[in-house]
């Protein structure tokens, strides 16, 4: 199975202008994205609060948690987001797909358009 990755920009959606481009690995299974701590410092993105996860191995760790704005194109979302810290990979969770309209289609690992429904 070949992994995919996204580049995408960053911002704090109070200073919607002021953006980072990161390349995400897109995680399918991850409900929110990772983005590294330093990078939401900078665009002056501060915890809302913390949340405990469990990880693929058993274990738990504990994680700073926000909003962050992501743009991909035209497309614009804001979507919940961890505080990475060192060792933490930059992953692009479900939550923020869905943010942006988008799916994975899990065979072709390649994004669809998701039909946005009211």
């Amino acid at each position: 199975m070949g992994l995919t990755h996204l580049e995408l920009e960053v911002g704090n959606p109070a200073n919607p202008e002021i953006t980072e481009k990161l390349e995400f690995l897109i995680d399918s299974g991850a409900i929110h994205s990772v983005i590294p701590i330093l990078v939401l410092e900078r665009l002056g993105l501060t915890p809302l609060g913390e949340q405990t996860f469990r990880l693929a191995n058993g274990g738990k760790i504990v994680r700073k948690k926000g909003w962050a704005m992501f743009r991909y194109g035209e497309r614009v979302g804001v979507a919940d987001v961890i505080f990475g810290e060192e060792g933490d990979s930059t992953l692009l969770g479900s939550t923020t797909l869905e943010a942006l309209e988008l799916g994975l289609d899990p065979i072709k690992r390649e994004l669809i358009e998701l039909p946005m429904l009211m």
